[in-house]
């Protein structure tokens, strides 16, 4: 479910679950958090580049193994995600997202967790929590850090999907690639890892208290908000629709 690649000192990690539009199950979150951590300790790893196969970046949470949990599981499992998500901005090695196609509900919070991210400008991107029911149940730190309080906001609510050229305009991406952005991100990788290992690792210890300040206490308040979002009336019917039972 996790395709690893290596070029030079560019390590590529692919979400290769089509059959579900990558979406994101709590044991492909524990690999990722995984080869994450064994990649940060290479010394011969300089740049990681997360994307998705196939279809897109990732569709959020599998909403298969949704249906297995209860309300008390689905909230744990939510916290869990979260931890791997964070601990993006406090490794030493740059973290790169590359969005082709779509990246949607934790998806979209995963990318825009990467030091880095590259869109291709028909990339689709939307948080569809607000109208399904509940809130954002993590990560709200990081569209903070990208794009500020009033943004993030709309960004949440979600009114509507925007394309990967709003993205970059919002800040929520950092470049706009008119291919693939997969290609854009592994030749500025490649670029990155290029540079001194100490120096790059240097500069992102010092911007990552800016980026990742309260993330972890956010993350719980919002985990706490989501778990009484979902007891409402209309979070149970959507979940319903998705045969999840509440």
């Amino acid at each position: 479910m996790l395709e690893i690649t290596r070029d030079g000192a560019v390590a590529t990690l692919s979400i290769n679950r089509p059959e579900v539009r990558n979406a994101m199950s709590l044991g492909l979150a524990h690999r990722i958090a995984e080869v994450t951590a064994d990649l940060d300790r290479d010394p011969e790893v300089k740049a990681i580049i997360l994307c998705g196969k196939e279809h897109g970046f990732c569709a959020g949470s599998d909403l298969k193994e949704l249906a297995t949990f209860n309300l008390d599981q689905i909230s744990a499992a939510e916290r869990e995600k979260a931890a791997v998500a964070r601990s993006f901005c406090f490794m030493d090695t740059p973290v790169i997202a590359a969005v082709d196609g779509f990246t949607m509900g934790g998806g979209m919070v995963f990318t825009v967790s990467c030091d880095v991210v590259f869109t291709a400008k028909n990339a689709r991107w939307h948080l569809p929590e607000v109208a399904l029911g509940w809130n954002p149940g993590w990560g709200v730190q990081a569209f903070l850090a990208r794009c500020g309080p009033y943004v993030t906001r709309h960004v949440c609510w979600g009114v509507d999907p925007f394309d990967g050229e709003e993205a970059v305009r919002l800040g929520l991406a950092d470049f706009l690639a008119e291919g693939s952005a997969a290609d854009a991100a592994h030749d500025y990788a490649t670029k990155l890892a290029a540079l001194p290992e100490h120096a790059v690792a240097a500069t992102k210890r010092l911007c990552a208290p800016a980026a990742g300040e309260n993330s972890q206490v956010l993350d719980l308040m919002a985990n706490q908000m989501f778990h009484e979002s979902c007891k409402h009336e209309v979070a149970k019917a959507s979940y319903a629709r998705f045969g999840v039972k509440i």
